[in-house]
């Protein structure tokens, strides 16, 4: 497992979840997030304040790190551009990095009609920019859409690949945190793939809780 991890996005909900888990691990974890507060960082983690798009900042932080957990929301393809430039400037390959479904219209319908009207064009058009940069980069990525996302306790997922068609409808937010932690621990697996997350047996027109 890697020693250094870089927890980007570090207060969100699935990143609570994944830093939770590492903690019973032995990585030095630093964790970057706009609002230190809202972190309870493990005995140890280094935490940093700011902006992804804060450059120097971020490259400070990616410095001497063996790999990053991207989570993070807003001005998503911008903050892809950051986070490669940063690494490779860094020479700091592997890199796990969660964007959104729908990017590639890669849905069954009519899910994937449903969920563009929720998320938007414009949203997933974002996303897609951001899978897009990551993917030109020569960085060892790994990319995850999850599904819709609920806060069930859970541990139940099953992945797609890029060019297949996406399976369920949602997926606890704890399960994309076990997939993140999992390649984490192994770093040689899922390098430069592209992989879609959903809990089995969930397909259909829309998640089950709308």
């Amino acid at each position: 497992m890697p020693r250094n991890i870089l927890v980007l996005g570090a207060s969100g909900q699935i990143a609570r979840h994944a830093i939770e888990m590492l903690a019973t691990t032995d990585a030095h974890l630093t964790l970057f997030a706009r609002n230190a507060d809202r972190i309870a960082p493990p005995s140890g983690a280094r935490v940093v304040e700011g902006d992804v798009l804060d450059t120097a900042l971020l490259a400070d932080a990616v410095r001497g790190q063996d790999v990053v957990y991207a989570n993070l929301a807003g001005q998503i393809a911008d903050q892809a551009a950051a986070i490669v430039h940063a690494m490779t400037t860094a020479g700091v390959q592997r890199l796990v990095f969660i964007v959104a479904l729908g990017i590639y219209e890669e849905l069954p319908q009519p899910f994937e009609r449903w969920n563009e009207q929720m998320i938007g064009r414009d949203t997933l058009s974002e996303y897609g920019r951001a899978a897009d940069i990551v993917e030109a980069s020569s960085l060892d990525y790994t990319l995850i859409r999850p599904a819709w996302l609920t806060d069930t306790h859970e541990v139940d997922y099953e992945t797609t690949q890029r060019n297949e068609q996406f399976k369920g409808t949602e997926v606890s937010r704890k399960s994309v945190a076990a997939l993140v932690v999992d390649i984490l621990n192994h770093p040689e697996a899922h390098v430069r793939e592209n992989l879609g997350i959903d809990k089995p047996g969930t397909d259909g027109p829309k998640p089950s809780f709308y």
